[in-house]
């Protein structure tokens, strides 16, 4: 079945889950793009229940700490090395052809660095802040939400170059695609979250649409970096819902 197909090339794409073996064709990837959203909640389930196991024998700075790596590793860092290479890319370039190649390669520089410690501190520091009550909803809301980031990116933004695996999704994700993939992200989080899913999805939407407008205004598109970058600061800005008093 093509949906099981592409159900299992989104978790391959995504996560370092072991599947059976799957051929990809040359558009197998951007219709697997709205199953991402439910890759996120695989993930995020994962997170929930290393939370509930720990939370009651382990101070919180340290569930947050184990959190953070269960996360970390069952992506194989995946959005973290996009949001790096896009802080290298944007941070020491000054023309596109510069940025992009930049960002093409695989030695991170000092403004990815900073990038990722960036991210690794404020995930750690508001995973270890979000209340009990609140850790289910928000973190499956936030890995649902900056999953969703890339069908919108996918569909409006033509890819920066020809190559490279943002060629592959962007532009090519169909409208049924968005829509399918934006019902998921909607009724899963709003089986968790209720009335409280407007805030962060209005957030997510806010990340989405700027960090796009940049990337088209630097580089006239999208790279797979892009994606993973723009995933990163959504994950982040949820989290952030959370704890905002």
């Amino acid at each position: 079945m093509k949906v099981l197909q592409d159900l299992v090339v989104a978790f391959q794409f995504l996560t370092r889950i072991p599947l059976p073996g799957n051929t990809h064709s040359q558009d197998s990837l951007a219709r697997a793009a709205k199953f991402f959203p439910l890759v996120g909640l695989v993930v995020a389930l994962g997170a929930v229940g290393l939370h509930r196991v720990l939370s009651d024998h382990v101070a919180k700075p340290v569930m947050a700490a184990l959190v953070l790596s269960y996360l970390v590793l069952i992506t194989g860092g995946f959005h973290e090395d996009g949001l790096a290479d896009v802080a290298d890319g944007f941070g020491g370039g000054w023309s596109k052809e510069k940025i992009l190649a930049i960002m093409r390669d695989s030695r991170i520089g000092s403004f990815g660095a900073l990038a990722l410690g960036l991210s690794l501190l404020a995930r750690y520091s508001l995973l270890s802040s979000l209340r009990p009550d609140k850790f289910t909803n928000y973190v499956i809301a936030a890995h649902v939400l900056c999953r969703w980031t890339t069908l919108p990116l996918s569909f409006f933004m033509p890819p920066a170059r020809q190559e490279g695996q943002g060629a592959g999704v962007a532009q090519r994700t169909s409208a049924w695609s968005l829509v399918l993939g934006t019902l998921l992200s909607l009724i899963i989080c709003y089986l968790f979250m209720h009335q409280a899913l407007w805030l962060p999805l209005g957030v997510a939407a806010a990340i989405t649409l700027f960090t796009g407008l940049y990337y088209h205004s630097q580089i006239g598109g999208v790279t797979g970096d892009c994606f993973g970058a723009t995933n990163q600061l959504a994950e982040i800005a949820v989290y952030l819902c959370g704890v905002w008093a």
